[in-house]
């Protein structure tokens, strides 16, 4: 409930919709009011005494408060659709706007299915309360009163014994909606598995084709979604035990006005007019009451997807400009780590341990080692993507937590390991970074990240629209489109995240030509496992374990006859005995080669 509540906070800025929806309500409340008291004036003075012209007026009366109503209802129900399509607009807004600046840390954990079912499906429960259902609920109210207020009015012991079954009513339905939100709570995170399971899938379409795990995947799909029907069907039975026990309260409500009524008529103490109308009172209230079940349901529903939103909205961003940050001049470009150590949230061992090292302004670093020797966390820290555990990070000496995060990042071009691009024209993918790009700073860039020629050979040459996360390109050509975005911002830091692992040697050797130059007058992080990419750096990393355990240039690293000579011996070895093998494979006849290749099969498939 206290969710509900605080959703009331998006109604807000639409008061004066709010209030004319509470008036119309109200007007309409009470010409359904009136409507018993006319029919009780008709059996009275109309039908008892034989008047015809009566009847006539009544009817007339009766035709005209009909109309109004329904011209009421009509513009009641515009109104509260109209407020709840914008509080629906205004949270999935909210919750998208939020949602950008949590952290990395918060995307390590948390499921993309989950996200995009709160944003969509758990809104959309909120936005249908918020409409047609709080209206049922506000108008369930003033007519109860309404009716309370005329019953009591006109006969005390009859409205009192004709509002006896909706007690038990009232309580039975407070009981199902405490009850109902858990289990819409549990429905709705079902709903999102089932989500999540679906966007993995179209995302992972590729690896599970190549692996031929369809059937894997649709039996996970049907247990996910076999869960979502099970908690459904348990919210059903839990609406079906109360549904009919509502109608039974009603119906005897009515039943007790019948007969008590009609003894007092027999006693001479009303009029059949007034049973009448007192009937038609509890008829009235027996449409709403029977419906209440169906809005606690409603409420339920919108309970359990608050807060599942408010889970998200109350999770704050971890890293933010600091207090008071101005936004940051122009960068010279220095970065300094002072005595670093990172820790992931929920792991033991941490990914950097005591780092210290000064990069001064236009240098080049290369950061080498393992996978999982710590690389791209330590790069991960210059744009604030992550917060140090303990230490600092400098950039011109300022700490990085104390700047103002925007117009840090907007310094700082980066090309990660995967290059994701988004689901528009190459153009536009290339000037995200810089959307006030003019086209020639657009061709520029891509001419430098060697991608013009190929992007000239589609069709609609930079019109062209890519796939999603950009798949109908090679990922050699994703590649250079993302070291063109990067390129583009004409950063003075620039990251490149094994940037060159999707090109081929060719397109390697072009992009390091056009690096070279670019590379001047910026300080240049280079992430890479070729030695080839790193060897003209002013200073190469050699880590291992989350330290930066050897650094110097490429001469001096091979003297010391460390990990990094290590490293280079085994990759000279390999490509030594790449070449040879080639060599030696070119220089054997075609039929010996498909004899020794039908060979390999056959023992292949043996084993």
């Amino acid at each position: 409930m206290k969710n509900l509540i605080r959703i009331s906070a998006f109604l807000k800025p639409y008061s004066g919709q709010v209030a004319l929806t509470l008036l119309t309500l109200l007007a309409l409340t009470g010409l359904n009011l009136w409507v018993p008291r006319i029919i009780q004036a008709v059996v009275d003075d109309g039908l008892m005494a034989k008047d015809t012209p009566y009847l006539v007026r009544a009817a007339l009366i009766l035709l005209g408060v009909g109309l109004l109503s329904a011209a009421l209802g009509v513009w009641n129900r515009y109104i509260a659709e109209w407020v709840a399509a914008r509080v629906g607009y205004d949270l999935r807004n909210r919750m998208y706007d939020h949602i950008q600046y949590l952290p990395f840390a918060y995307h390590d954990h948390a499921q993309s299915g989950q996200l995009i079912s709160r944003c969509i499906e758990d809104v959309r429960a909120i936005e249908k309360f918020a409409g047609s259902s709080v209206a049922e609920l506000v108008r369930f109210v003033f007519l109860s009163l309404g009716i309370l207020a005329m019953m009591l009015s006109v006969n005390l012991k009859l409205a009192l014994i004709g509002l006896l079954p909706m007690i038990p009513l009232i309580l039975m339905t407070a009981n199902f909606g405490t009850k109902i939100g858990k289990l819409f709570f549990d429905v709705d995170q079902a709903v999102g598995e089932v989500s999540n399971r679906l966007q993995e899938n179209v995302t992972g379409v590729q690896v599970v084709r190549a692996f031929a795990r369809e059937d894997y995947e649709i039996e996970r799909f049907e247990t996910a979604n076999k869960d979502v029907f099970v908690k459904w069907v348990y919210v059903i039975d839990e609406w079906a035990k109360i549904m009919p026990t509502s109608n039974w309260f009603t119906t005897l409500g009515t039943i007790l006005i019948l007969f008590f009524g009609g003894q007092m008529v027999i006693d001479g103490v009303l009029t059949i007019g007034t049973v009448v109308a007192f009937n038609a009172y509890i008829l009235m209230m027996a449409e709403p009451a029977q419906a209440l079940t169906g809005l606690v349901n409603d409420g339920g529903e919108a309970a359990a997807g608050a807060q599942r939103v408010f889970e998200i909205l109350d999770t704050e961003p971890a890293i933010r400009s600091g207090a008071g940050a101005a936004a940051l001049a122009a960068l010279s470009g220095e970065v300094e780590f002072k005595n670093i150590s990172l820790k992931y949230q929920n792991e033991r061992v941490a990914s950097l341990t005591q780092i210290n090292l000064k990069v001064k302004p236009n240098q080049i670093v290369a950061l080498i080692g393992s996978t999982g020797s710590g690389k791209t966390s330590l790069v991960n820290l210059i744009p604030r993507f992550y917060d140090v555990t303990d230490g600092a990070l400098l950039v011109d000496g300022k700490d990085v937590r104390e700047l103002e995060l925007t117009s840090l990042r907007k310094q700082i071009g980066i090309v990660l390991q995967t290059s994701l691009l988004f689901s528009d024209t190459i153009k536009a993918n290339i000037a995200y970074g810089k959307p006030e790009a003019t086209d020639a700073e657009i061709f520029a860039a891509a001419r430098a990240a060697q991608a013009h020629e190929f992007i000239m050979g589609f069709t609609h040459g930079y019109e062209t629209v890519v796939g999603e996360r950009g798949v109908t390109l090679s990922g050699g050509q994703r590649q250079r489109v993302a070291i063109a975005r990067a390129l583009l911002m004409n950063p003075r830091i620039l990251i490149l995240d094994d940037s060159l692992s999707s090109v081929d040697t060719q397109t390697e050797k072009l992009i390091q030509a056009a690096l070279e130059t670019l590379m001047e007058g910026r300080t240049t992080f280079i992430i890479a496992h070729r030695l080839s990419t790193v060897r003209r750096a002013d200073l190469i990393l050699v880590m291992d374990k989350g330290q930066i355990v050897e650094q110097g240039k490429h001469e001096d690293l091979l003297a010391r006859k460390g990990l990094y000579k290590e490293i280079h011996d085994l990759q000279l070895t390999q490509n030594e005995t790449f070449a040879d093998e080639a060599q030696n494979y070119e220089k054997i006849p075609l039929e010996k080669q498909a004899h020794e290749n039908t060979i390999m099969h056959r023992k292949s498939n043996s084993s």
